[in-house]
């Protein structure tokens, strides 16, 4: 919205610069009469789309359009009038937006003379989209308060006060939409993670759902497979850290993706093979085409280890290889009191 406004004034700007350059070389008052005769000439165009009868709404769009102008060929820049199709319920806050915009613009436009000097007087390089625009425009007629008459300074500074407290409104506005944008995108990544809606079960049977992951801080989710000898290998320092992070509000749980669908078989032979390792933590069956599922069958390497918060939101990046490394059991840990620290702070 920012730069919409700066847009605007940059094309005042454009404007007071092109009567500059057509008209350096004649009085003050055939300088006036030339502008008013070339403000008469600007027409206000109307871009219709596509839209239906319920949810049509106006809105002001800045537009630059070089227009040539029958008897002094130079170009102007005009604010054109546009039709879009919005829905009032889901736009309120960028309708009030656009009419404190209209505002702004309106002043410029009932006190054009002033304002188009002060946009002359004006550099381009100057216009700060992220910066406060009511300060902006003060500091350019402020700047140049000897090149402006009384009347047109005081009718300026005053001009800029209203501006100062429509931008107040903005502001406000604008904060309101990007902590909605902000929920509106944690709700999103909320209802793509694979682990809402979780279920499964124990090697002993027991059903598992989401609160599996509420429960806890952090629960640290370990991909593997039977046949994977770098996956069997670091079961016993998964063990160890399961009971490492139990103290913390952690734990481990083990996904064999053979196990998928209660596969009885690959369930008995993947508890021996916990059992061989000294490997007590939970592991889990899951059916291949629940969320968790697909999650796992996309995996390409393993072992895969990833964190889920008590949201059931997968934090970070998933680490891949064995914790048997050392390296790979620090950065794991690491991360997983990043969670744990993260978690504390929210409640």
């Amino acid at each position: 919205m920012k730069a919409k406004k700066v847009l605007i004034t940059l094309l005042a700007l454009g404007t007071a610069l092109s009567f500059t350059a057509c008209n350096g070389g004649t009085t003050e008052k055939e300088t006036a009469k030339t502008e008013s005769a070339k403000t008469e000439s600007s027409k206000t165009e109307t871009t219709n789309t596509e839209t239906t009868e319920a949810d049509k709404t106006e809105t002001v769009k800045a537009d630059t359009e070089n227009t040539e102008t029958e008897n002094t060929g130079s170009d102007t820049a005009q604010i054109t009038y546009e039709e879009t199709n919005t829905d009032p319920s889901d736009n309120t806050s960028d309708s009030e937006l656009d009419n404190l915009y209209q505002q702004e613009n309106q002043l410029f436009a009932d006190h054009k003379d002033a304002w188009d000097k002060a946009f002359g007087l004006m550099s381009k390089s100057s216009a700060d989209s992220s910066g406060n625009y009511a300060d902006f425009l003060s500091d350019t007629v402020e700047s140049n308060k000897d090149s402006f008459t009384d009347e047109q300074y005081q009718t300026l500074t005053d001009d800029i006060e209203t501006i100062r407290k429509i931008e107040e409104q903005i502001a406000e506005l604008e904060k309101k939409n990007a902590e909605t944008d902000t929920s509106e995108t944690k709700t999103a990544s909320d209802d793509a993670s694979p682990f809402n809606n979780f279920s499964g079960k124990d090697f002993d049977g027991n059903s598992v759902d989401e609160s599996l992951f509420s429960k806890n801080a952090v629960t640290v989710v370990n991909f593997w497979f039977t046949g994977c000898k770098p996956c069997v290998a670091e079961l016993s320092k998964l063990n160890e850290l399961n009971d490492a992070i139990k103290s913390m509000g952690g734990e481990v749980v083990g996904i064999n993706t053979e196990t998928f669908d209660g596969n009885e078989d690959a369930i008995k032979e993947a508890a021996s093979i916990l059992e061989s390792q000294g490997a007590k933590y939970r592991n889990l069956s899951i059916d291949s085409d629940s969320d968790a599922g697909k999650y796992a069958s996309s995996i390409m390497a393993f072992p895969t280890t990833i964190l889920v918060d008590r949201n059931g939101n997968i934090v970070g990046d998933p680490m891949l290889g064995g914790i048997d490394n050392q390296d790979n059991y620090d950065a794991l840990m690491k991360q997983i009191q990043s969670v744990i620290d993260a978690d504390s702070t929210e409640k």
